[in-house]
């Protein structure tokens, strides 16, 4: 990946004149069947680009009370937007067709916001890498169309739902309005975001990039990294899927873990017993050169990768059974 950034023919971005940056965008708009692409430098400003497409300032939008664009965008949906966010009482990240149905119904008045958005995060993140079931997401979308509503995916993680589901790129493609996908996490690329939609979406996301402080200029170099994650780092997701399994069955071992969530693709999420202190559990994993997240509320997180080695495995996988 390293020799491919150096070797890029870069240009101007800022005037769509950046070769490797172009050749990335129609790249990933081939992959997913779609009209345009636009890269971004983080996955937070091409979701939040996305909402500002779609909405207006006192519109709402829809997504389950985990979702990445109402928890962990710094509240940019408020701040950039303007608009408010309908939480749904989903299961691990994950609402219903008929639970959107009930949301979106109901009174159409000067009283309440304008309904304009669906957002969809897959897999999801707070809820443990889950990947949605298809089937469902198209269920959404024919509520989407009955109540005259976008739908955006947040793909963070889509490519993970991808190798997990035996799914395509084509297949989104094809059921959302617009498209985010991270090339950094699994993907293994220093940075880097991409959104798809139409042209249009994307004539008018240049814009927003732009008001949001996005544009960028001889950004081929990391252009090329993304394109080199797409090319080589798809396939092998299904290897941090099997080190994430292992990491579940060892703590699902272990008499000082209260719980263990499922595990589908490379997100471990599990709960200490009420005995021991979580920070004293992150603080001396952290000794042994071995970092995890909290992610509030008893969620501690750990998220297999590229760089996480056998070697770093057994490493870890011997300390979870000494603790």
């Amino acid at each position: 990946m390293l020799a491919a950034m150096l070797k890029a023919e870069v240009g101007d971005d800022v005037f769509s004149a950046d070769p490797t940056v172009n050749a990335l965008q129609e790249k990933a708009a081939q992959l997913f069947g779609m009209e345009a692409a636009l890269f971004f430098p983080s996955g937070t400003m091409a979701n939040q680009t996305a909402i500002k497409l779609h909405t207006q300032p006192g519109d709402k939008l829809f997504c389950d009370k985990w979702a990445h664009v109402f928890n962990f965008e710094g509240g940019g949906a408020a701040f950039n937007s303007g608009v408010s966010c309908h939480l749904i009482d989903g299961e691990r990240g994950m609402f219903t067709a008929n639970q959107l149905a009930e949301a979106a119904s109901g009174r159409a008045d000067i009283h309440v916001p304008y309904a304009r958005l669906v957002c969809v995060e897959n897999t999801t993140n707070k809820g443990g890498g889950a990947c949605w079931d298809f089937e469902e997401l198209k269920k959404i979308k024919a509520v989407c169309i009955e109540n005259e509503l976008s739908y955006h995916l947040d793909g963070a993680r889509l490519f993970n739902a991808l190798v997990a589901k035996n799914e395509t790129a084509q297949q989104y493609g094809a059921l959302f309005d617009t498209v985010s996908i991270c090339l950094s996490k699994g993907l293994g690329a220093p940075i880097g975001s991409i959104l798809l939609g139409t042209k249009a979406h994307i004539a008018k996301a240049l814009r927003i990039r732009k008001l949001l402080g996005g544009a960028m200029r001889q950004v081929g170099y990391l252009a090329a990294a993304g394109i080199y994650a797409l090319d080589n780092h798809v396939e092998r997701l299904a290897e941090d899927h099997a080190k994430a399994a292992k990491i579940g069955e060892v703590l699902a071992s272990c008499s000082y873990i209260k719980k263990v969530e499922p595990i589908e693709t490379n997100i471990v999420i599990f709960y200490v017993n009420n005995t021991v202190n979580e920070v004293d559990f992150i603080q001396q994993l952290k000794e042994k050169n071995i970092l995890i997240t909290s992610m509030g509320s008893g969620k501690l997180r750990m998220v297999t990768h590229l760089d996480i080695t056998n070697a770093m495995l057994e490493k870890l996988l011997k300390e979870l059974r000494s603790f």
